[in-house]
Parts: C-alpha cells; sequence; structure tokens
C-alpha cells in the first residue's frame, strides 16, 4: 500500500467529484450509442440517481468502489490501520446505509434500481449494458401481455 503526504492527499482527494465521474461518462456514452436516451442525476428521485431511464422506470447508480464500500469487511480492516481511520469507517458506512435506504423508497416507488461498481464499468461496459437492457425487457413484459 502506497503511503501518501498530506499534500498528496489532499491533493488527490480535491478531484474527487460527485458528478460526471470517467465511469458515469462511459456508461452513458454506451447507452446513448445503443439509443437509449436518459436523465443524468435526476434530482427527482431519492438518491439522486446517475442515470434514469424514466420511460422505463429504471434508476441507475455508477458506485466507485472506496467510497461505497466495495469489499467493505476487507477494506475495513485495512482502513483501521490507517491515517484519520474513524473519519473513513464512519463516512464510508454511513455512505453504504444511505445507499440500501435510497434504494428501498425507489423500489417503494415502483422503480428498478441497478448499482454498479466503477471498475465493472470500465472493464465490462457491454456486461453493464446487457443488465440494463434485461432490466428494460422485465420492465415492458406486463405491458406486452396487456396487449394481448
Amino acid at each position: 500500500m502506497d503511503v501518501l503526504t498530506p499534500e498528496q492527499r489532499k491533493k488527490s482527494m480535491c478531484h474527487n467529484c460527485s458528478t460526471d465521474t470517467s465511469i458515469e461518462r462511459a456508461l452513458r456514452k454506451a447507452l446513448w450509442h445503443r439509443g437509449y436516451r436518459y436523465r443524468k442525476n435526476y434530482k427527482n428521485l431519492p438518491g439522486k440517481p446517475d442515470i434514469v431511464l424514466t420511460k422505463q422506470k429504471i434508476a441507475i447508480f455508477c458506485d466507485s468502489e472506496f467510497f461505497h464500500g466495495k469489499d467493505w469487511e476487507v477494506k475495513k480492516d485495512k482502513l483501521q490501520k490507517g491515517n484519520n481511520s474513524e473519519y473513513w469507517i464512519k463516512k464510508i458506512e454511513r455512505n453504504m446505509e444511505r445507499d440500501a435506504e435510497n434504494d428501498r423508497r425507489l423500489l417503494f416507488l415502483g422503480w428498478t434500481v441497478i448499482h454498479f461498481w466503477g471498475q465493472e464499468i470500465i472493464k465490462n461496459t457491454e456486461e453493464c449494458i446487457r443488465v440494463v437492457e434485461e432490466a428494460i425487457f422485465d420492465n415492458n413484459v406486463p405491458d406486452m401481455l396487456a396487449d394481448e
């Protein structure tokens, strides 16, 4: 594990942004090229999803591994050994709680919720698109049955 000086860490952290991240842009670009139109950072829904397909009622979140707690038990052990561990553990656990709360609220409102990890989007964008397309198909099946 690389140890950063406080100055390096500050410079690195100030470049983190909550909207229009590289992983969001990569997924949006792939969706757009497939002909899907969407809203970004949709403020009218709980959690302000990164990408929303309003017609299909699909909310998509592009989650960074660090801030949203991927492999949390392993990462938590590593964080406990680092600087300012209490702050980071509390912050990430609260992010995970908030994600679960927003998912429950969206599901209650009748939305399909999809979460992708950043590396999943970068390394396997086509599989992410396939997941979205399956959700679109699943959401349209009741409509197709009603038309018969």
